[in-house]
């Protein structure tokens, strides 16, 4: 796959995965659905276990910080 093209994937996984990670109501809830979509992403991208783990902490993350975003305001 030519590199521009896979950039252009990644950037709009990347995006998909910060929406879709604020899927939920509970903290547990978005940290879960941002680990899946994280994973699924990483392993798209990176194609092993150390990117799609990667992914997953990533995702899970974002979904935790969403979470407390959304519950400030």
């Amino acid at each position: 796959m030519h590199k521009h093209k896979k950039l252009g994937i990644a950037g709009a996984m990347a995006a998909a995965a910060l929406l879709l990670s604020a899927c939920g109501n509970s903290m547990e809830e978005r940290a879960g659905s941002g680990a899946l979509i994280g994973a699924g992403t990483g392993a798209v991208l990176g194609g092993n276990v150390g990117s799609t783990v990667a992914g997953g902490l990533v995702g899970a993350g974002a979904g935790a910080v969403l979470h407390e975003t959304k519950k400030r305001n």
